[in-house]
């Protein structure tokens, strides 16, 4: 049963799982869980006692492996939908006995072998032993290798200490384990794993948690699924279990990133007896809280936590379909856009009223109030679409009471079409000049007040706007206003597993050198964004070279612990007039607005850095007679290939 309903959710994290133990009656304890409100369980695939090496030459070939219970007792439905198999968590592949690290790797293969016969969608591995896990996660990619769909959550204990003393630890299956910072164990298995996308991560969430920004590296990570003890529950006033602050925030975290809970332990509260009326009712109670499951009231309070989220906002609703997807950005001077692509940057009304207000705010400062009914502002619209900024500058001027003459310059001869169209409708044909050419090759016949353009990508310079606004320049008069009149990118380290194995599926360079646009969605922001380019309109400057190059040090706070750097997010800010702006930069972004996903640089190969350790990131925008490109690379903790060189892999045409 989903733990509720939350306005577009439709994720994975609506249902919630919980740990069992052994037991060969699988119809038995499938029944009892999910009866229970459990949506599956975690169970053990193999009776706990069972070692090969116990197993004499003689009857091995004929004997049964103990496993709980045939395929046939549940339906394979039942096996995928309800099931995450729980690998023994006594095997340890890296001990110094020989026969227990044989026993191990043979149960290990044997016990997955039966799960991806049972085709179940995920295997629960046990944590590694100690900090050295390279036998171990040699076993386990090997049998990636040849794994059908089926997910390995590896189990992997939330701690992280303050200090650099190691602390020992247990996990929610009992296993100790002498850690300083868990998210070291991972990242060392899954190097060894060669970052495969079908190994993933169990958090066992404890009673005490790492700082936020140590936390925060997770939602980075391929978290597939939240082990939460009933020993991490505190009493409420009421006598029922409910969770720190902290850990009811990291739960709607959870929630928000689709990993799914799961609850596991006894009930360690005793819960206060329901009031009830005498007679057969009393009886009823009773015979309820027998058949009642017994840490329901665990599986109740989390349920509540996932109710009392916000529902997504109408616009994050909208961009579910578009998370985490890789696009290519647009080539607006190569291309033409097509009617669907038009379409849906029309819709994004917040852009446009922007764009308004700071046209508004122009025709004032150029034309004083009395002489607005004599005086005629010349306004061009460069890159004009299908119209949305010549409704805006013309609902500006009826806004401010001045008069304008608008030329609409687009070079696609389908939207000049459309163009057309809309001046007839709305009867603007006196005060609107259409202009069916390149804005680079247009002669002008005169001189503009205004020049309005939308020409801005994701990286705010990289749909070439700097190279069209330098040459739309020559229309404006000496002392003319552009809008925008400058911008600035801006860029962040990420660690994101998800893009990296999508990049990485492609199995080529070209793909490691392209930059994506792309919804962010699992990813963890690793330092504040940084500023790269800024470009101002009009430029008068003596060098007009829109050639750039910029070196960046984040400083990462030492709390955070080591991370993996899987690329860079970007940004930008525009300043459209004066003290209108629009922009995507997390931390000044323009709210409901969705024109623009932020743009992503990949690294070829993740870089590691150790905490405390700074990280050198180096960009070049490269301009050349046919093409504008950027190159990246890191040089600091270690040095990366420069990416992209020559723009041979990803350029922007001019």
């Amino acid at each position: 049963m989903p733990l509720g309903d939350n306005l577009g959710d439709k994720s994975d994290s609506r249902y919630c799982g919980v740990e069992t133990e052994f037991n060969d009656d699988m119809p038995h304890v499938l029944s009892y869980n999910i009866n229970g409100g459990f949506d599956f369980v975690v169970a053990p695939l193999m009776e706990p006692g069972y070692r090969s090496s116990l197993i004499n030459n003689a009857s091995r070939e004929s004997s049964v492996l103990p496993f709980a219970g045939s395929d046939l007792v549940l339906s394979p439905a039942q096996w995928s939908s309800h099931v995450v198999g729980k690998i023994s968590s006594w095997i340890d592949l890296d001990s110094e006995d020989d026969v227990l690290r044989e026993d191990s790797e043979i149960a290990l293969k044997q016990e997955l072998a039966w799960a991806s016969h049972l085709s179940l969608q995920a295997c629960l591995l046990p944590t590694p032993k100690g900090n050295s896990c390279a036998n171990y996660a040699r076993c386990v990619n090997q049998i990636l290798q040849n794994l059908n769909n089926m997910q390995l959550w590896l189990r992997i204990p939330l701690v992280k200490s303050d200090d650099d003393d190691d602390s020992v630890n247990g996990t929610s299956d009992g296993m100790v384990v002498e850690l300083t910072d868990s998210w070291e164990l991972w990242n060392s298995f899954r190097e060894l794993c060669e970052h495969h996308s079908q190994l993933s991560v169990a958090l066992d969430v404890l009673s005490s948690l790492p700082s936020v920004n140590s936390l925060g590296r997770w939602f980075g990570e391929p978290v597939k699924a939240a082990i939460v003890h009933t020993d991490s529950f505190l009493t409420n006033a009421r006598g029922y279990p409910c969770l720190s602050k902290r850990h009811q925030k990291l739960l709607s975290g959870f929630f928000y990133y689709s990993i799914q809970i799961v609850l596991s332990g006894k009930a360690v509260h005793k819960l206060p007896a329901e009031s009830s009326p005498s007679g057969s009712g009393q009886t009823d109670n009773y015979a309820q809280q027998a058949q009642r499951h017994e840490i329901r009231s665990y599986l109740d309070y989390v349920g509540y936590l996932y109710q009392k989220m916000e529902p997504l906002p109408e616009q994050e609703r909208f961009e579910l379909g578009y998370r985490d997807f890789l696009q290519s950005p647009l080539q607006p001077l190569m291309d033409n856009l097509e009617a669907q692509t038009y379409e849906t940057f029309e819709k994004d009304s917040v852009k446009y009223i922007q764009y308004q207000r700071a046209v508004s705010k122009a025709l004032v400062d150029r034309i004083p109030d009395e002489n607005a009914s004599t005086t005629t502002v010349v306004l061009m619209v460069v890159g004009a679409g299908r119209g949305p900024l010549v409704r805006a500058s013309l609902q500006a001027a009826e806004e401010t009471g001045r008069k304008i003459k608008v030329y609409a310059v687009e070079k696609n001869p389908n939207a000049v079409v459309t163009l057309h169209s809309l001046v007839k409708l709305e009867d603007w044909e006196n005060i609107v000049t259409i202009i069916s050419c390149d804005m680079r090759c247009w002669e002008a016949p005169e001189k503009a007040d205004i020049l309005v353009s939308e020409l801005l990508g994701s990286f705010g310079d990289n749909e070439l706007s700097p190279e069209c606004l330098d040459g739309a320049q020559r229309f404006l008069k000496p002392d003319g206003i552009s809008i925008p009149s400058s911008y600035t990118s801006f860029i962040q380290p990420v660690t994101t597993s998800k893009l990296y194995n999508d990049v990485k599926l492609h199995k080529d360079l070209l793909h490691f050198e392209t930059a994506y646009v792309v919804k962010l969605h699992r990813l963890a922001k690793l330092s504040p964004s940084q500023a790269v380019f800024t470009f101002t309109h009009p430029n008068y400057s003596a060098n007009k070279s829109n050639q750039r190059y910029k070196m960046l040090r984040f400083e990462i706070p030492i709390e955070t612990g080591s991370f993996i750097v899987h690329g860079f997010a970007g940004y930008f800010d525009a300043v459209l007039y004066k003290d209108v702006h629009l922009g995507i930069e997390p931390t000044t972004a323009t709210p409901n607005m969705f024109s623009w996903f932020p743009i992503f640089f990949p690294l070829r190969s993740p870089v590691y850095v150790k905490a405390g350790s700074p990280l050198d990131f180096h960009i070049w925008r490269c301009c050349g007679n046919t093409k504008v490109w950027y190159e990246w690379c890191v040089t600091s903790p270690t040095a990366s290939p420069i990416h992209n060189s020559n723009g041979r892999s990803y350029w922007v045409g001019l």
